[in-house]
């Protein structure tokens, strides 16, 4: 199976590390044109240092609607098509886990922000233009929490992912008939980025001893392991296959 994005546009929000960084290399490697976009400006510069001439990198946070339209629209002008959406933004925000009682209201909004609402406003900006072209590809990246509960015990974390997931349901069969698929990627556990690591670390040797032995394939995944699922999904491969979620966990 070989993938070819060749003249193609691809827009992966959250792209400063992890899974965002391996994906725009992912596609750019194979022939697109890629633009990133994060709110961690110098971690964002080096993702397109190191992707190359074929990345564009912007500054947006995509709970922002304004700046998401905004980076739509100067992918639009730069290269007239958007082909290829992944909403990759999300995470925890440093958060961790506390009782019910204690959760403050920004703290519950913020992450439902970013993990729920950010998918929203990325997929609105770019369905006129990929409705224009009767074709694309919405990818959204949740977890493996939305389907089951955060391992972290954060609950806006858990229902947000799920709320994402409900999101890319309805947007498969919104957007189908014109030639749009919308998809999902549950990744399980894998060290992308320091707020993993120090989760991984927290979990000590019979934590991380209890958690590999719950993964059919006995390892972590890898940013590598997300990246190729979203070039499946992207694909003509995957033409017929609309809202689905794909759990990349190793196998539970």
């Amino acid at each position: 199976m070989k993938f070819d994005f060749a003249g193609q546009t691809v827009l992966v929000t959250g792209a400063a590390h992890g899974f965002g960084r391996a994906i725009a290399g992912a596609f750019a490697t194979r022939g697109a044109t890629v633009f990133v976009c994060d709110v961690v400006d110098v971690e964002l510069a080096e993702t397109v240092q190191i992707v190359g001439d074929a990345c564009h990198g912007m500054v947006v946070d995509v709970t922002d609607r304004q700046a998401v339209e905004a980076w739509v629209r100067y992918a639009v002008a730069t290269t007239g098509r958007i082909d290829v959406l992944v909403n990759n933004a999300g995470g925890v925000l440093g958060q961790v886990g506390r009782p019910l009682e204690e959760v403050s209201a920004p703290e519950w909004e913020a992450i439902v922000a970013v993990n729920q609402t950010g998918p929203f406003w990325t997929a609105q900006a770019v369905a006129p233009v990929m409705k224009a072209a009767v074709s694309g590809r919405i990818i959204n990246i949740s977890s493996g929490a939305g389907l089951g509960i955060s391992k972290t015990g954060i609950q806006a974390y858990a229902t947000a992912n799920a709320g994402q997931i409900g999101l890319t349901r309805q947007l498969a069969h919104e957007l189908g008939p014109f030639g749009i698929t919308v998809n999902n990627i549950a990744p399980g556990f894998v060290l992308s980025n320091e707020a993993t690591r120090r989760q991984w670390e927290a979990y000590g040797f019979d934590g991380q001893e209890e958690l590999i032995q719950g993964i059919a394939l006995r390892r972590l995944g890898t940013p590598a392991d997300i990246a190729h699922a979203v070039l499946f999904l992207a694909s003509d491969y995957a033409r017929w296959i609309s809202g689905v979620v794909l759990s990349v966990d190793g196998g539970k």
